[in-house]
């Protein structure tokens, strides 16, 4: 070692520790507010079975309607690549995967809906029943990971029944076993920051009169209308939105056709790639960051049913539609229909297969000091190894090829992925 420099400052210790002092209430808001990504898993889809139609056979039969799909549209891996544009070296992979999946776990989210999709005749008994199947789908092994309803919004006009549609759902769930991990509640068409403050007072005083403990019970808040976005002051009342949720939203859904709606775009042209849905969905997305609260792209309602050829043109549109989200970090999205799950899952795979070579590679080079043409940062191996993650849990990549790339484990993926505060600064020292 060469010779030690002289190390000399100017300042007493008590300058630091004032600072400190000074932003120890920001520090603590950080922590409140921003706490990073949960780590859990974020479902690739959304689907949504009205609550007068759901049954225990809905998931599997999803399933087996897309691999219909498949086998009359689309049979082998080379007519399934033509349709999408995948390459050659993608194409047998892509799709071997896409029907295993179907086969496996067609669906990874599912509400059934209470809302706009709904058409039943007794509210009461399809939300008592939908709670008994869900639970006996969880306890016999045949749930989708995430699963559980929509309800009516707290709109004055719907506001009472969507109240008790919660109450009965939630409560058939603990007397059918208990509220299962997977659970998910979706609130739609909020517009005011109150009307969530009145969602988590509801949970609340569901909490305490099950004796639940407190922050149970969470939900994802979807944005369906302008003033979601921009309030009559000016501000972004999304943002105000997480705030409200008290710590409870777990993610921000765009209602592609609502929204669209709302701001007088004709039906023809309420899409999700349209420039209003991108200015929408942009804020959300920033003001969902850091939050721990996931943002999810919408749906297009173009099915791919009927002839060969509208089918190919429907998979084009939704898988094109898929992989734009994709690239603008979008990683969920709403499936309305049997047909799009192929395109669906054809496009995450297509996703991270293409770029996992390349982000295993340079999360490797990162963790071992080894260098390379590309100079990342602690913020961009959180990047690299998110992605990784999600192809693994998807299923669009294997933990075997995911070690053998990067060396390291997959416990050792998941902490890049949601380190602490100043861990990976830590790491890359």
């Amino acid at each position: 070692m060469g010779q030690q420099e002289k190390v000399s400052t100017s300042l007493a210790g008590a300058v630091s520790e004032g600072i400190s002092a000074s932003l120890a209430a920001v520090d603590a808001e950080l922590d409140r507010r921003y706490p990073g990504d949960p780590g859990t898993r974020q479902p690739v889809h959304t689907v949504y079975v009205p609550g007068n139609v759901f049954d225990a056979g809905t998931i599997r039969s999803w399933g087996d309607q897309a691999l219909a799909a498949l086998d009359e549209h689309a049979p082998d891996a080379a007519s399934f690549a033509a349709v999408l544009g995948l390459s050659d070296d993608l194409a047998e992979d892509v799709y071997g995967r896409v029907r295993a999946k179907l086969e496996r776990e067609p669906i990874e989210d599912l509400r059934v809906d209470f809302e706009d999709g709904y058409a039943g005749q007794d509210e009461d008994q399809d939300a008592a029943r939908a709670a008994r199947l869900i639970s006996e789908a969880y306890a016999n092994g045949t749930a989708a990971p995430y699963m559980g309803i929509r309800m009516k919004c707290m709109e004055a006009a719907v506001r009472d029944r969507g109240i008790r549609t919660t109450d009965v759902f939630l409560t058939g769930l603990l007397e059918n076993g208990g509220l299962p991990d997977g659970l998910v509640l979706t609130l739609p068409k909020v517009t005011y920051p109150e009307q969530v403050s009145a969602f988590v007072r509801l949970l609340e005083s569901f909490e305490k009169a099950h004796g639940l403990d407190a922050g149970r019970l969470g939900f994802e808040i979807q944005i369906e209308t302008s003033q979601a976005i921009l309030a009559a002051d000016g501000t972004a009342t999304v943002a105000r939105m997480i705030g409200a949720a008290e710590g409870r939203a777990t993610g921000l859904h765009y209602g592609t056709f609502d929204y669209s709606a709302c701001l007088g775009v004709s039906a023809a042209h309420q899409a999700s790639d349209h420039p209003a849905a991108d200015h929408a969905k942009a804020i959300m997305q920033v003001a969902a960051a850091g939050t721990g609260v996931r943002v999810s792209d919408g749906s297009t309602n173009v099915l791919p049913v009927g002839s060969t050829a509208h089918v190919h043109e429907a998979w084009r549109l939704h898988y094109g539609l898929t992989r734009r989200a994709l690239s603008r970090a979008y990683y969920q999205g709403w499936d309305m229909h049997p047909g799009h799950i192929p395109t669906r899952y054809a496009a995450v795979f297509a996703f991270y297969r293409e770029g996992f070579e390349t982000a295993a590679k340079r999360l490797s080079a990162y963790a071992n000091h080894a260098g390379g043409d590309v100079m990342d940062e602690p913020a961009t191996a959180k990047a690299l190894s998110s992605y990784l993650l999600r192809g693994l849990q998807c299923g669009a990549l294997d933990t075997a090829e995911v070690d053998a790339l990067t060396g390291m484990t997959r416990a050792d993926v998941e902490r890049f992925a949601a380190p602490r505060r100043g861990d990976l600064t830590a790491t890359a020292q």
